[in-house]
């Protein structure tokens, strides 16, 4: 058995090609290169840096409604201090370039191992930079980086996963669903205990640590639709035909407001309900799991529930990204078409935030055929992979297979 062997594809390129694109996205944020539409730093040099401010008081943003996140986020935006020689804005982006080249080297590194491959690092080489600037512009990848390591990591040590997930969790939530797929038995029971109490520990030390820590749960509650997001669609479709309905800035990004908004809110709560009711019966009945399944179905679980939210930022992408990239370094993974239709979901979404984001607000032609596109790619790609990830671990169905990997229902020792 060859340990050491370079990944197929991997030799100085993926480097050549992160630098590259890497230093677009630093022209971009730093201004030296300017991309049309809103300015995306503004994020990071007004908000974040109002929110720094604050939490260096002692508490979190107890008053701002725009702080939406769980208490983990504070070590985010806390972050740039760890660069006090630089100005908030720059040490922000810096960490976050280092947090990219920390999930390329993971990836590379995975690649080395047998029965793995360096496509992974090629998805995240080319998916990151087709987010454009705003990518550099939110913490979302600092989260992705934790996810991505969770992931890569749990192969051998589910209670590592089980901590970072938890981890992750207390920065945005979503890493939650990293645990989804972990094989049942021992690893579930390794994995879900240490995130229980990782969890448990670190979110009452977050609660110790400053008054505030759970405000945000009631300013989450209070959000309404998204423009960017699937249900959106429908009032971007309605404003054609006279819907007295507007656009406002609201909790931190831009919504619907006016007649039925609620209801489609309702119904994309209600819609996350039933993607939650899938993974729990995909949960139950599956029976073959691989070493790439808790990535496979890490992927489909935030496809699902990002399709589904009321609010589908372009930072969220990201997460869509990195995840695929795990899946791509297994070989045979079948969650090859859904990885291609997020990264074209990708490019698309840079041309409707920030490029045409203007369009969008307006409700026009091309800023809604601009959303139908980007949405109807992560529905197909969440569909696609739903499908299968049911196909690759559920017997009884036609067609059904074992997954590449698996001997009995139990992981080979291919990835070992």
């Amino acid at each position: 058995m060859t340990t050491g062997r370079a990944p197929t594809g991997s030799g100085p390129w993926p480097y050549a090609v992160w630098a590259l694109t890497r230093l677009w996205l630093l022209a971009c944020v730093f201004k030296v290169i300017t991309v049309p539409g809103p300015d995306v730093t503004v994020d990071v040099s007004v908000i974040y840096r109002g929110w720094y401010e604050v939490l260096l008081t002692g508490t979190y943003p107890l008053d701002d409604v725009t702080w939406q996140y769980p208490p983990g986020a504070a070590l985010a935006i806390l972050s740039p201090a760890l660069l006090p020689f630089w100005e908030y804005a720059t040490a922000f982006f810096v960490l976050v370039l280092v947090c990219d080249a920390l999930v390329l080297g993971l990836l590379l590194h995975a690649g080395r191992r047998p029965g793995i491959r360096a496509a992974g690092a090629w998805v995240w080489v080319v998916g990151v930079p087709l987010l454009g600037p705003t990518v550099y512009a939110r913490y979302d990848l600092m989260v992705t980086a934790v996810a991505v390591a969770a992931l890569l990591t749990g192969v051998r040590r589910p209670r590592a996963l089980g901590a970072l997930a938890a981890f992750g969790a207390l920065l945005k939530g979503w890493p939650v669903l990293l645990l989804v797929g972990v094989r049942k038995g021992r690893p579930t029971r390794a994995a879900w205990t240490s995130a229980a109490l990782s969890a448990a520990g670190l979110a009452a030390a977050f609660a110790l640590w400053m008054p505030g820590a759970f405000a945000f749960l009631a300013f989450q509650r209070d959000r309404g639709t998204e423009i960017e997001s699937l249900g959106a669609l429908v009032f971007h479709l309605a404003r054609q035909f006279g819907w007295e309905g507007r656009v406002e800035l609201r909790y931190g990004s831009m919504e619907f407001v006016g007649p039925q908004v609620g209801l489609v809110s309702t119904l994309a709560l209600g819609l996350a309900v039933l993607a939650l009711g899938w993974l729990l019966l995909w949960r139950l009945r599956a029976r073959s799991f691989a070493v790439r399944t808790p990535a496979e179905a890490a992927f489909t679980a935030v496809l699902l529930f990002t399709v589904t939210s009321r609010v589908i930022s372009p930072q969220y992408v990201v997460w869509l990204v990195g995840l695929a990239a795990v899946c791509l370094v297994f070989r045979g993974t079948a969650m090859t078409l859904p990885a291609v239709l997020v990264l074209v979901a990708a490019g698309v979404t840079l041309l409707e935030f920030p490029v045409g984001f203007g369009h969008v607000v307006a409700s026009d032609a091309w800023g809604v055929t601009l959303l139908v596109v980007r949405n109807g790619l992560l529905v197909a790609a969440s569909l696609i992979a739903a499908r299968r990830l049911w196909r690759s671990t559920v017997p009884g169905r036609p067609g059904t297979e074992a997954a590449p990997g698996v001997v009995g229902g139990q992981p080979s020792r291919v990835a070992r």
